[in-house]
């Protein structure tokens, strides 16, 4: 289990002190306290601390092994990814989000994505244990374009305020079908990130102490991934990532690319990727570079390279 909680200690644990929330622009907010969701994955802290560079670089005994010989939703061989913008709320985006993540995502591919070519050494169809493909399984493909491959503002009613991760998962079903994919056939690669608007609180956020999570769920087009990403601006310049610059949208994007490449790696969790420390960026959270793609310059989380044996920021 891999909820991103406000700390390192805290992820440990698997649950937050409410002591961490004073410090937050969120203690006002007046939302039920609520523990991290039991059964989610791929947690992150708010608020987090850079590591030293000799740490960042040293080698850490947190080598990657796949938890299933299955060939199907261990890994996503060729990653796409739906953004659904969650509610009538998305009136008000006073941050960018929603056109931030959207040029995030349509510049993860190709030549100019160093960070991206370090999940095709991952893969699936090999035997339960393996810590490396080689040449062996069905690796994650690289994409030789964008990977997004939808994006929905579902405004049609207001989302709610207080969402259940049940309701969460209900939203990505939704989307599932408003995308036309009704079978299990392309939900193995396609990935649902259930954006939730400003003011809201999916799961408990902030309270429960993450920037996002990731899951599967069953539905009748099969089992579907997703990710529940709260407005993480609305937690203030500097959560969700180590930069200390003020810059807002520098959380979201840690946040995001923290999910979509602990998506990609351990697509229906945990039968993917996983080391002591958790899944691909768990070990990484306090690594992120600005790194600049064909559309724009966005702060990419660390992630673990086996083939590196360590955190780094391209392969």
């Amino acid at each position: 289990m891999r909820i991103r909680p406000f700390s390192t200690k805290a992820r440990a644990l698997g649950l937050l002190s409410l002591a961490v929330l004073g410090a937050g622009s969120f203690a006002e907010a007046g939302t039920a306290a609520a523990s991290p969701a039991l059964g989610h994955y791929g947690a992150k802290p708010i608020h987090q601390q850079a590591q030293p560079a000799a740490r960042a670089q040293a080698t850490v005994s947190n080598t990657l092994s796949v938890d299933s010989a299955g060939t199907q939703g261990v890994v996503s061989p060729k990653p796409k990814v739906y953004l659904v913008f969650w509610g009538s709320q998305w009136s008000k985006d006073p941050a960018g989000v929603a056109p931030d993540l959207q040029n995030m995502f349509k510049g993860l591919y190709g030549s100019k994505d160093t960070w991206g070519t370090i999940l095709d050494q991952y893969c699936e169809g090999v035997a339960k244990g393996t810590t490396t493909c080689g040449t062996s399984g069905t690796h994650v493909t690289h994409p030789s374009s964008t990977p997004l491959a939808g994006t929905w503002f579902d405004k049609t009613a207001a989302a709610p305020t207080n969402a259940t991760a049940a309701q969460i998962a209900a939203e990505a079903t939704k989307a599932a079908a408003h995308f036309g994919n009704t079978t299990q056939a392309p939900n193995l690669n396609a990935q649902y990130v259930v954006v939730s608007a400003t003011g809201t609180h999916p799961d408990g956020f902030p309270s429960s102490g993450f920037c996002a999570w990731h899951d599967f769920t069953t539905s009748s087009y099969g089992k579907l991934a997703y990710t529940n990403l709260p407005y993480v601006p609305d937690t203030g310049a500097g959560g969700c990532t180590t930069f200390t610059d003020g810059r807002l949208l520098s959380g979201l994007e840690s946040t995001e690319t923290h999910e979509y490449a602990e998506t990609v790696t351990d697509f229906w969790p945990s039968i993917g990727w996983n080391g002591g420390n958790g899944e691909i960026g768990d070990e990484c959270e306090n690594m992120d570079a600005y790194v600049t793609l064909s559309t724009g310059t966005f702060d990419l989380q660390g992630l673990w390279s086996n083939s590196a044996n360590k955190c780094v920021t391209k392969g």
